[in-house]
């Protein structure tokens, strides 16, 4: 289970007169701070899959990063399972396995080296881990390319490798930052076949995407953030009704005043 309520997070902006017109007008702009995040709250339980919408610069990865605890909040509380994120950082690590959108490979290394690495340091040994990768390897049809150094690698392959690290000690819940932006659609396939997995593991999952195709296909519950709050939080079926036009009329009309 994870739980979000209240999140709030704000950066001090050292230059103001260096920001966009674009971000001058943004209502998160108070002073010298920017809100990215204002008021966000969600809740994704075993077994559901979450989508996480919102237009660019929404708040969606901040709000993500607070939950990996790659950042601190300035309010709210956020829970996985019983562990208090903010209170217990080191646990919820454990508990975690999070795809960041801007987290690159070890290029010398392998993929293999990539994903052992990261489950020594989630304290697994050399033998779990080798038959976590083969596992891993099987599901998102990395075998063919495990043993080649990552810096030769395609978007796709890459990607499959992050996931594959993010995921390698057998996290409880999983969190994924646009994970299919920039494959290709047999690429894409394979990573959404993965979360379907995870799904029937019941771990519950949140990712964060544009492609509301992916929200049909995968998602029991909807939850959008607009200038840093929750505009709309319920199941799909919920976020389906919100127009009888589709969904992205649906998700226009979730945004504050129903407005991009």
């Amino acid at each position: 289970m994870i739980a979000i309520s209240g999140l709030a997070k704000k950066f001090r902006v050292e230059n103001p007169k260096k920001l966009s017109e674009q971000d001058k007008k943004d209502p998160r702009l108070e002073g010298r701070f920017f809100h990215s995040v204002k008021e966000v709250s969600l809740r994704c339980e075993k077994g559901e899959v979450l989508g996480l919408l919102g237009p660019n610069g929404a708040g969606k990865t901040t709000t993500l990063r607070l939950l990996s605890t790659a950042l601190q909040p300035d309010a709210g509380t956020m829970y996985i399972g019983d562990t208090d994120v903010i209170k217990d950082p080191v646990g919820a690590r454990k508990k975690i396995g999070f795809l960041s959108g801007s987290t690159g490979l070890y290029g010398r290394l392998t993929g293999r080296e990539n994903i052992a690495y990261f489950g020594r340091l989630n304290g697994m040994n050399d033998k779990d881990i080798n038959q976590r990768i083969e596992s891993l390897g099987e599901k998102l049809d990395m075998l063919s390319f495990l043993d080649r150094r990552s810096e030769t690698y395609s978007t796709g392959m890459k990607q499959k490798t992050s996931i594959a690290r993010a995921v390698i000690h057998s996290p409880e819940v999983v969190v994924l930052d646009e994970p299919t932006t920039g494959l290709d659609i047999m690429a894409a396939k394979t990573v959404i076949d993965f979360i379907k997995d995870l799904k029937s593991q019941q771990v519950p999952v949140i990712f964060s995407t544009h492609h509301l195709e992916e929200v049909t296909e995968l998602c029991d519950k909807v939850t959008v953030i607009d200038y840093g709050e929750t505009t709309f939080d319920d199941t799909l079926e919920g976020f389906k009704a919100l127009s009888p036009d589709g969904l992205h009329a649906s998700f226009m009309a979730s945004l504050k005043q129903g407005v991009a």
